[in-house]
């Protein structure tokens, strides 16, 4: 049975006008996306009302934590999924620093099979570069890629050793696969819990150094033009790393990069004196100068996408205090609102520019056949309240993580519907629907 989506606002690429629009799904894929002003024949179909809506395929988020295997105290694929759904995301890609690491076959598919059985968004595995993410032996990346893996990284840690670093890259490119860089050179950060600046110095903490990050970035975009490899870096947090993906891009390199909302909007400069660790992410609130590079790096396009790095820890966990607390806030519940409220409201950027670095740029980045308006394309959608302001309330949140460093925050930009391959998967009224 086909569903219509009627009277729908959609974005324009070419102005910041909004149009309304009827959009109608068959067998999973949009089928028609037709003029508000016509009147479809919506006899026998399933209808939605969009009225006042935005409507904007699913967002992709291409840097998540699900926890699962391993740290279920945590996150689980159940309710992580859940979460994503409800942040408005169709498309998720999880890092595999998991106990047991996603280092083997195996663990790759039992991660596919937890998310067909359990989830209800779609899910893409990472697959670890080194074996256990130690740094010492690579991976079998040829039967990583068969198991279902869509690149590889050792998210969590930098791989330390250069060669070790150039062997993945030169596998990896043989493969046509991306290798995925968590930027952090080890010998300056053990130890360290916030950024080096006026904040750490204040409160006697060890600092982690823009350097940590941009040396590895430096590093690997050399590595990645000798080896032809998709490099991509997770994370961008520097002005310095900003002014090297631009001059690798400017030769060539085929060097794509991300930045969190929490890059984009937090600097250290916010981090409460209470020493609260759900301010505590790696990489950790750089300065207002790095904030502001790493917006104009997203707005020129050498920064590619937006990700959230979605890292959700336990209450116990974060208890723990500033220095002894895990890295890592959760992030797909506010990621939208939080950019839209922030960037779009304010006037500084378009709503399609925001929605297609959430959509069309990170399927294109990763060649994805998904985050797209069009005949053809999935139905992985998502409805949008930009009208009504709500406040940011963890207690309300479907992951199982409660460390988010904006709760109060009063946002504008809601999700209410989100639909993958044409199911409803969550509403606003009736929360998870059930296959």
């Amino acid at each position: 049975m086909a569903t219509w989506i009627l009277n729908a606002l959609v974005a324009n690429e070419s102005s910041d006008k909004l149009e309304t629009k009827h959009l109608r799904i068959e067998n999973g894929v949009i089928a028609e996306l037709a003029d508000g002003s016509s009147s479809p024949d919506t006899a026998g179909c399933d209808t939605i009302d969009g009225t006042g809506k935005l409507l904007s395929p699913g967002f992709i988020d291409m840097h998540v934590h699900l926890r699962e295997p391993g740290f279920e105290h945590k996150e689980t694929i159940a309710s992580g999924t859940r979460s994503a759904a409800k942040g408005g995301f169709t498309t998720i890609a999880c890092m595999p620093n998991t106990r047991p690491v996603i280092d083997t076959p195996d663990t790759v598919k039992l991660v596919l099979d937890k998310a067909d059985t359990e989830g209800v968004v779609k899910v893409l595995p990472y697959a670890a570069i080194t074996k256990n993410e130690l740094g010492r032996e690579l991976t079998d990346f040829a039967a990583l890629k068969e198991a279902g893996a869509v690149g590889f990284t050792d998210d969590g840690v930098g791989v330390q050793n250069a060669q070790m670093m150039k062997n993945a890259m030169a596998l990896a490119k043989s493969l046509d696969m991306p290798v995925i860089a968590h930027c952090e050179d080890d010998t300056l950060v053990e130890g360290a819990a916030v950024t080096e600046g006026a904040f750490s110095r204040k409160h006697g903490l060890k600092g982690i150094p823009n350097e940590s990050e941009a040396i590895h970035v430096g590093r690997d975009i050399l590595l990645s033009e000798a080896t032809g490899v998709h490099y991509h870096i997770c994370h961008v947090s520097t002005e310095q790393s900003v002014r090297l993906i631009k001059l690798g891009k400017s030769v060539g390199v085929n060097v794509t990069a991300e930045v969190c909302p929490h890059h984009l909007v937090l600097s250290d400069e916010d981090i409460p004196d209470s020493m609260d660790a759900n301010w505590k992410m790696n990489p950790p609130l750089r300065t207002p100068r790095d904030v502001e590079a790493c917006i104009q790096a997203l707005e020129e396009g050498t920064i590619d996408i937006i990700v959230t790095d979605h890292a959700p820890h336990s209450a116990e966990e974060k208890a723990k205090g500033m220095a002894r607390a895990p890295f890592g806030i959760v992030g797909f519940e506010t990621a939208f609102p939080l950019l839209y409220t922030k960037f779009v409201k304010t006037g500084r950027w378009t709503l399609d520019f925001l929605l297609r670095r959430m959509t069309s740029d990170p399927a294109r980045v990763f060649r994805l056949p998904s985050g797209k308006l069009e005949p053809g394309a999935p139905a992985d959608l998502v409805l949008l309240d930009l009208a009504n302001e709500r406040e940011v309330n963890p207690e309300t949140f479907l992951t199982q993580g409660r460390n988010t460093p904006f709760t109060g925050w009063k946002l504008y930009g809601w999700p209410t519907l989100t639909m993958v391959n044409g199911r409803v998967v969550w509403t606003e009224e009736n929360g998870i629907s059930q296959a």
